[in-house]
């Protein structure tokens, strides 16, 4: 900082005039001195120096006044940063879902109350000869009777007497629903061929079914009739009803309580990505090229309105969060900087008194407490927002909007105690 000096501005003019010839009462006037007081400057360097001398030299201070802005800035930059990554990942899964997933159904009674099923038998490979097709495969609820209760053997049927559905599925449809085994392993084309007495269940199912194991064998009871339970199901990625569940083999239901008379049996198709509405075309045609009508294939509907009520909640809930963490963060800047300023007062009284304007302390204060703080809160947000895409394998999006306003919001919550150190007077602060 460039303190304040005295300078000459004028000089002697040139003696005194000499005059015989008369004056006006004295002969010659010589020129005044003028003593010019020189306006102290505080460069940008200035700032930065003085600021880091003030942290440096009482640095246990220094962080707690910078801790306010810290956690504050870097909060709001975490949560901002953390609601746009996980917005993005909700619309990604979206678009995968709506562009991989095609459902046919069996309209064939609605077209003809004399027609029979819509699926012919080898429905499955039908489907999956069409470009794109990954799995696809039949499924429907099995109607059961009155008195054809699931039960386990030989615990017993399931807690209090709630009631099991039973879905008899094509090998293609439990691979198209996309499970995770956590036990044992699906049927297949040889159970589905032989017409095998066998079940998966979901975990929850074989929670309420007493089944921990497959390696005892268990099996379930529909009715009268026993299904051995080959595997056990822990998640889906489509059709979370199947978790809820009893699967057996399409042929194997069909076996044992008959072709279903009512039309409620739908094919479930995976696709590769952006197949889903060239396959919906052309199922029905390669299913029942006799009837095509008898079939309905329905693509997921645009998934863009959900998409969008969903994001725009989350963004208004965190914002919401956000907010509420800025704002505690600005009182804890403000708190602590004005009890730096009130432990500083002699400090500052001295400066002044040295020709330290008011806005070059509050330029130093606003540096020291805001500036630094918010840089630093800044980066930790960006870091934290990085590291938890990292560990959820996700894409990290920051706003770079969030990431220049946090500093600006660290100094403008230091404004007030650093314009209090400014209005500190001299006499007054060296008094105490």
């Amino acid at each position: 900082m460039r303190l304040p000096g005295f300078g000459r501005a004028g000089g002697n003019a040139g003696g005194d005039g000499g005059g015989d010839g008369g004056g006006d009462g004295g002969g010659g006037s010589a020129r005044r001195r003028a003593r010019v007081v020189e306006p102290s400057r505080f460069t940008p360097g200035d700032a930065l120096a003085e600021s880091l001398a003030g942290v440096l030299q009482r640095p246990a201070r220094s962080a707690l006044t910078a801790l306010g802005t810290v956690l504050g800035v870097g909060t709001f930059v975490a949560v901002l940063g953390l609601t746009a990554t996980t917005s993005s990942q909700i619309d990604a899964r979206f678009n995968v879902l709506s562009a991989t997933e095609v459902t046919v159904e069996d309209v064939a009674k609605d077209r003809n109350a004399f027609a029979g099923p819509g699926f012919p038998a080898d429905a499955d490979a039908r489907v999956e000869r069409l470009g794109g097709v990954r799995h696809a495969g039949v499924y429907y609820a099995v109607r059961l009777g009155e008195d054809d209760a699931v039960r386990s053997s030989p615990v017993g049927g399931a807690a209090e007497g709630e009631r099991i559905d039973v879905v008899a599925a094509s090998p293609g449809a439990l691979r198209a629903a996309g499970p995770t085994l956590v036990q044992g392993r699906l049927h297949d084309a040889y159970h589905s061929r032989t017409e095998e007495r066998v079940a998966v269940v979901g975990a929850s199912t074989a929670a309420r079914l007493g089944i921990t194991t497959l390696e005892t064998r268990p099996a379930v009871f529909v009715g009268d009739e026993p299904f051995t339970v080959i595997g056990i199901i822990g998640y889906v990625e489509r059709k979370a009803e199947l978790l809820m569940s009893v699967v057996v083999p399409r042929t194997s239901a069909e076996d044992v309580w008959g072709v279903p008379r009512e039309s409620g049996a739908r094919m479930l198709i995976a696709t590769d990505l952006g197949a889903a509405r060239q396959v919906a075309r052309l199922a029905p045609t390669a299913l029942r090229p006799d009837h095509p009508e008898y079939l309905e294939a329905v693509a997921p509907p645009d998934p863009r309105t959900l998409r969008t009520r969903v994001t725009s909640d989350l963004d208004q809930l965190f914002l919401v969060l956000a907010g509420i963490c800025l704002v505690i963060g600005a009182v804890g800047i403000a708190n602590t900087t004005l009890v730096a300023v009130l432990e500083r007062t002699g400090e500052i009284g001295l400066r002044r008194a040295l020709g330290a304007r008011g806005r070059h302390i509050t330029v130093q204060f606003l540096a020291e407490s805001g500036a630094l703080g918010g840089l630093v809160g800044t980066s930790l947000g960006t870091i934290t927002v990085v590291v938890v895409a990292v560990v959820r394998d996700w894409t990290p999006v920051v706003h770079p909007a969030a990431v220049a306003a946090a500093p600006v919001i660290g100094v403008l919550a230091g404004i007030y105690p650093a314009w209090r150190a400014a209005r500190i007077e001299p006499a007054e602060a060296l008094r105490r």
